[in-house]
């Protein structure tokens, strides 16, 4: 799998910051970045049209490093465009999203450099993580269990919907070419869990054992948003109305196998292992079809009743 051609002004490395109202803990991730040991990088902050501060801190901080590019949006495009144009920017050959919220530490991006470096096989490398408060207050330690070693693609997938909990690793190192050929992160709930999936297919999951990430949880964290909240974080022209939660990964997983570079015999392994899956959750899968067909039945009987 090629890396980017680069153009010998371009970055070794490129880090996303999608961002919307997010200055309370603007400054410090950013500072976390500019002072990484790892100096050939580009640090992109698209900004999803804030009404805070948020613009105010990204244009002080792209004045006084010119690593720094900032981009306003004219209006809220929802997170997970945002998170794509982040990509879609990027020039390094390798790429990271960074939280605006998030801290990382000073050698995060070197220590992953290295080991992208050293192995071609690795697409996602990443550093061991830590829970901070809104305060930065740590609150544990926390084992991601992320480290992909296994040769077969199958083997790999398999592993990271056993043991994946927190989606932390997204925020890890990539190739950025490897990343592109994924299926893009979606507007809907667990979508970097598909993303991850699309890239364990198509390569390694290393760990860099020290910590050197600190994912801050805080009130207005996407992780502590109401399903409907979610939604509209991911699109704010959502509408009301069941998700099908599960439905729609056990589905997009099955696209990512059908368009994943590997042999027809592992796309088997793999789409069996996600079948099964559905089977062993069929209660689940049977009760958010129950909802759904509830939820629009009421919706039929208000429409007859207002016409």
């Amino acid at each position: 799998m090629g890396d980017l051609v680069q153009r010998p002004a371009d970055p070794v490395v490129s880090v996303g910051v999608p961002v919307f109202n997010g200055a309370q803990h603007l400054e410090t991730a950013l500072q976390s970045l500019v002072e990484q040991t790892y100096s050939d990088l580009e640090i992109i902050i698209s900004d999803n049209a804030s009404t805070d501060g948020t613009e105010a801190i990204a244009a002080r901080f792209a004045a006084a490093d010119p690593r720094v590019r900032y981009i306003r949006q004219p209006r809220n495009l929802g997170a997970a465009a945002n998170f794509a144009h982040c990509l879609s920017l990027a020039r390094g050959r390798y790429f990271r999203w960074a939280a605006a919220d998030d801290v990382s530490g000073a050698t995060f991006v070197e220590r992953c450099v290295e080991v992208l470096e050293a192995d071609p096989g690795v697409v996602l490398a990443y550093p061991k993580t830590q829970f901070i408060d809104a305060g930065g207050e740590v609150l544990e330690n926390y084992e991601d269990r992320m480290h992909l070693a296994q040769d077969r693609p199958s083997d790999r997938f398999k592993a990271l919907l056993e043991k994946l909990r927190r989606c932390n690793v997204i925020f890890g190192l990539t190739r950025t070419a490897a990343l592109r050929t994924c299926r893009p992160l979606g507007a809907y709930s667990g979508s970097d869990v598909i993303v991850l999936g699309d890239l364990a297919l198509r390569g390694r999951f290393h760990e860099v054992p020290e910590v050197l990430f600190s994912r801050r949880f805080h009130d207005h964290a996407a992780s502590a948003m109401s399903e409907w909240a979610r939604s509209r974080h991911f699109r704010p022209d959502a509408e009301p109305g069941p998700e099908l939660h599960r439905w729609r990964l056990m589905c997009e997983h099955l696209r990512s196998v059908s368009g994943a570079p590997i042999p027809l015999s592992e796309r088997v392994r793999v789409a069996a292992f996600v079948l099964h899956r559905g089977v062993s959750e069929r209660d689940r899968l049977a009760r958010e079809l129950r909802h759904a067909g509830r939820y629009y039945m009421r919706r039929r009987a208000r429409s007859r009743t207002a016409g």
